[in-house]
């Protein structure tokens, strides 16, 4: 039993070894097919994606990547799967700071009542696509892809219609400025005291303690609650979880609406903590590189944190590759290639554990 536990661990340390081992590999063809020199990139991007303002703002990227990634794994555990959280993240953002900005309340009120308009934009998006599953069986792969495309064309109608706010000399358009209650304070001050410098780039957004605290309630809802049994074996096995009293369609509604509440929440931590508004810089393809986040960590809350980081790093070290004419899309590279060789391992892990099982269980039947 002991050899047995010894390899399962053995294997899954050699998942991801493998991934790390193939993308690196992947990527190095790439750079080598530019005519450069895949070491000086490799040493250019870690030597620059070391220095304190580049981790703040890798560390700010993975905020807005784990509460998306989140708001995916949520469906995945219920056997669902929301490609609509870009749209449902862009549309709370949008909304949120434009109503966030009418009116004023207590800081951490203010803060939270924006949180709420967020979540309650992203959960009523998301909701169409559960009323369309649950009530015409419409696959929500395909209606959340359609929903994606409707909340772009309206946020971008609404934003230059009705929400934003003309500056003058500024082809830039914007909503109102919130005011300073409903802006989330960086974790600068709590920096300071461990040693860290203000950087010119900026602090860590203070959505890191949402983000936290929302890793920690996802992994002890789906992991140590009744709800959360329900919810995996109505994705496991709808017709087995029918017949022993879950209400499928229920568990489908509340996977669907609380993922995109969650989704609501992505796209605050620039409008909270950078920006203060929503314009047209807002970050695109936030939702989508979540859904890559997730699968790589698994549905787990560590396992996306880290996923998280993990991309964070790669794009804001990639942005140094500029210095050396070697495209920084480079980076996407690197996540595909570390994605798809993980998804990989993690299968070729999985049968082997079952293997290793299967021969226990035939061991302990000789017996």
């Amino acid at each position: 039993m002991k050899k047995i536990l010894t390899s399962r661990i053995s294997l899954a340390l050699a998942a991801p070894l493998f991934a790390a081992i193939f993308g690196l590999g992947v990527s190095s063809l790439a750079v080598l097919a530019t005519h450069k020199s895949p070491w000086e990139a490799f040493s250019l991007m870690w030597s620059y994606g070391i220095e304190s303002a580049s981790l703040m703002a890798a560390v700010n990227l993975a905020t807005a990547y784990f509460i998306a990634a989140v708001a995916i794994a949520l469906t995945f555990r219920a056997g669902l799967f929301n490609i609509g959280v870009e749209g449902q993240l862009r549309l709370g953002a949008l909304v949120s700071a434009y109503f966030g900005a009418m009116f004023t309340l207590p800081p951490v009120l203010h803060v939270m009542a924006i949180m709420l308009i967020a979540m309650l934009v992203g959960g009523s998006w998301a909701a169409i696509a559960a009323y369309m599953k649950v009530k015409r069986g419409v696959s929500e792969v395909i209606s959340t892809i359609m929903l994606n495309s409707i909340s772009g064309g309206l946020a971008a109608y609404l934003l230059s219609k009705h929400f934003t706010v003309r500056i003058p000399g500024s082809n830039d358009l914007s909503t109102k400025i919130l005011p300073k209650s409903g802006q989330f304070p960086d974790l600068m001050p709590l920096l300071n005291k461990i040693g860290i410098k203000n950087q010119p780039g900026g602090g860590v957004y203070g959505m890191l303690f949402v983000a936290i605290a929302l890793g920690i309630g996802f992994w002890f809802l789906t992991n140590r609650t009744r709800f959360g049994f329900e919810l995996r074996a109505s994705g496991a096995n709808p017709i087995a979880a029918r017949v022993s009293g879950v209400n499928a369609k229920k568990m489908t509604v509340i996977a669907l609406v609380g993922s995109g509440a969650i989704a609501g929440l992505a796209g605050l931590p620039t409008v909270l903590g950078d920006t203060h508004a929503y314009n047209l810089g807002f970050r695109s393809g936030i939702g989508f590189s979540a859904i890559a986040i997730a699968l790589l960590g698994r549905n787990s809350a560590v396992g996306m944190a880290i996923s998280a980081l993990l991309f964070g790093f790669l794009e804001v070290a990639s942005q140094t590759l500029d210095l050396i004419n070697i495209a920084p899309e480079t980076y996407i590279i690197m996540q595909g290639s570390i994605l798809l060789s993980a998804v990989v391992a993690y299968e070729v892990v999985r049968r082997f554990q079952l293997t290793l099982h299967s021969e226990a269980l035939a061991k302990v039947g000789d017996k």
